[in-house]
């Protein structure tokens, strides 16, 4: 995920929410938790069922029971403590210096227990790091963290690529299940699901920490095979797996929960159970688009893996319109060449529309050489021609392709295409860890406003396409926003779209051209650190242009939908935005394997039991 948009400007926190989050801020952090206190604890399990304990609370477990949980876990129990408290006061030593410039980079981000990709969003949530992690490498590790925070009545966090834009990766006062280390990565010729009696066929098992890069690499760049993942090349997979899954070639393979063959997961009772379509399947079928966190703790996935195209490629325009009427007509001449030349398995990417009447095309090929993507677009590029006085090219069109197997390739990729990229630059950093050089401008971001629309492909119907243009342009008055055509499946093979179907994601992207994402983003935010508190003095007028701009979009979306992944901190009708139809399936499945609640994520299934921290029950449970 990579939305474009830096604009200026916060969200206004009022008084309270500031004090929340101050008091949630990694830079209080005290170390080691008190012991426990000798006080009768029968109040605590009177009221367990309704409040989880915190530090401070009568039944935290005390350092004698902490100690158990080690033991049991081989020694990777972590007491979790920020160094950014240090740079509280005095961020100008070359220590903090240092820190902070690091938390620029995914890689060194992704290692620490204490930190997430995103510092934050405004009115909404900031990084705060648990108490303890365990630092998982088994699923017997999990399995001890799990039963201890059940026993203990403790808030429960799972963490593995600590990408979540609604902050479900991290919370103060915690326990986190950290799986990071989880990250072997295995292949298979042919793969039968246990308990199953199918066709064998070529799968790739992959810890629960893993990120999609390495995954890439084994897979795709040693091996010649695809699996379906994510962009973003530090983003874990068990995460992405969950929430659904996206890349750019989803128009050709579906989404990533759709290759889902097997998952062993740790559910509330502590048991590991695998799950698969002939084993557990209801649980199989909650964790392919489900949501992470809110079913258990998944320690292991087995994917199919496809066939590779020969050839994989890109094409990037950039057009300036002179005049807003003129831009309103290069909108609707796009959308008649995307419905009529780019929806199909070939094409993914993105294009972004801009406030100051531009459009930046930035689109991915799949199975096509440069020849053969050249007659694509020269159609879309002879109509531009032809007006030179309403439409400029901003820099020379790029139209280009390269052998499919070395899309992730990072020596490739630093020879022939090394803007495309940004290599991990601490000393002796492997030299294949890179990260895309457009995603840079969300690492550590601080969001604002974030909102995303999947578009129903009945609006490319010739009688529909200027209403859609109309639309399109109305919502660029008030905001710049993009659509990801990878994200919706109109177009996609029936075999893509079926696998698909059979997921919990919300059915919305089965017909869906392409998901619209409207937001705005900040730098980092660390409250207490001189020069990275929270800018918030237009963060009213922007928030509401973002809202305005969504408004315009939704008046000719029917039914609203989401991606779960990448959707409003706020969105209100969150069950049926994210999931639809599927929804009430899901709360059952959620009833069946963890009765109580244990996992609680921000708008995840079942999450509507709890407030919003997750630590009280809603007065109504």
């Amino acid at each position: 995920m990579r939305p474009s948009f830096v604009p200026k400007g916060m969200l206004r926190m009022n008084r309270r929410t500031l004090l929340r989050l101050v008091a949630a801020s990694p830079l209080l952090s005290t170390g080691l938790p008190p012991t426990k206190s000798s006080a009768n604890p029968a109040s605590a399990l009177a009221d367990a069922a309704k409040c989880r304990v915190r530090p401070g609370d009568p039944d935290w477990p005390g350092t004698a029971e902490w100690n158990r949980l080690k033991e049991a876990v081989g020694g990777r129990l972590i007491n979790v403590e920020s160094p950014l408290a240090a740079c509280a006061g005095n961020p100008d030593t070359s220590a903090c210096s240092e820190l902070l410039r690091n938390l620029r980079n995914p890689f060194f981000i992704g290692e620490q227990p204490w930190a997430t990709q995103i510092s934050g969003w405004a009115d909404a949530w900031m990084s705060a790091p648990s108490v303890f992690a365990v630092a998982a490498k088994t699923a017997a590790d999990v399995a001890a963290a799990v039963n201890f925070a059940r026993e203990h009545n403790l808030r429960l966090v799972v963490k593995g690529g600590g990408h979540s834009l609604l902050g479900t990766s991290n919370a103060a006062d915690s326990l986190l299940v950290w799986t990071r280390a989880m990250d072997d990565i295995t292949l298979h010729e042919a793969f039968v699901p246990q308990g199953c009696n199918t066709p064998p066929q070529p799968a790739v098992s992959v810890g629960a920490g893993a990120i999609w890069l390495h995954v890439y690499d084994a897979v795709t760049t040693k091996a010649g095979r695809y699996v379906q993942g994510g962009s973003a090349t530090t983003v874990g997979v068990a995460g992405l797996i969950q929430s659904g899954g996206f890349s750019s070639f989803s128009k050709s393979y579906g989404t990533a929960a759709a290759s889902l063959l097997e998952a062993e997961v740790v559910t509330a009772d502590g048991a590991v159970r695998t799950a698969n379509a002939c084993t557990n399947a209801d649980l199989f079928w909650a964790l392919k688009g489900g949501g992470g966190g809110s079913f258990g703790v998944v320690t292991r996935l087995t994917l199919k893996t496809h066939g590779l195209a020969e050839q994989a490629g890109a094409a990037i325009l950039n057009i300036k319109a002179m005049s807003g009427p003129a831009f309103r007509e290069l909108i609707r001449k796009f959308i008649a060449f995307y419905a009529e030349r780019l929806c199909n398995p070939h094409w993914g990417g993105r294009v972004f529309l801009q406030r100051n009447d531009a459009l930046a095309i930035e689109m991915v090929s799949c199975g096509l050489d440069k020849p053969a993507a050249q007659a694509v677009w020269q159609p879309f590029l002879d109509w531009i021609a032809t007006s030179p006085q309403d439409y400029r090219l901003t820099g020379k069109p790029v139209i280009a392709d390269m052998p499919a197997r070395k899309w992730w390739a990072a020596a490739f990729r630093k020879e022939y295409a090394s803007a495309s990229m940004i290599s991990d630059p601490r000393p002796g950093a492997p030299s294949g860890d890179f990260s895309w050089a457009g995603d840079h401008d969300m690492i550590g971001a601080f969001w604002r406003a974030f909102e995303t629309l999947w578009l129903p492909a009945a609006l490319l119907e010739v009688a529909q396409r200027q209403r859609l243009a109309d639309g399109l342009f109305a919502a660029t008055r008030h905001w710049s926003f993009e659509i990801q055509f990878d994200k919706g499946l109109a177009g996609a093979p029936e075999d893509a779209i079926a696998a698909s179907r059979d997921t919990a994601t919300n059915p919305a992207v089965l017909t869906a051209f392409g998901l619209a994402l409207v937001g705005s983003l900040g730098p980092p935010a660390y409250l207490g650190i001189p020069g990275y508190a929270p800018d918030l003095v237009d963060a009213h007028a922007e928030a509401a242009m973002v809202g305005n701009a969504m408004g315009e979009l939704r008046r000719f979306v029917p039914v609203a939908a989401s991606y779960v992944s990448e959707s409003n901190f706020f969105e209100k009708d969150w069950q049926r935005s994210y999931w639809g139809a599927n929804y009430q399936r899901l709360l059952a499945v959620k009833r069946r394997y963890d009765p109580d609640g244990l996992f609680f994520v921000h708008q995840g299934v079942g999450s509507e039991d709890w407030s919003m921290d997750g630590f009280e029950k809603s007065a109504s449970n």
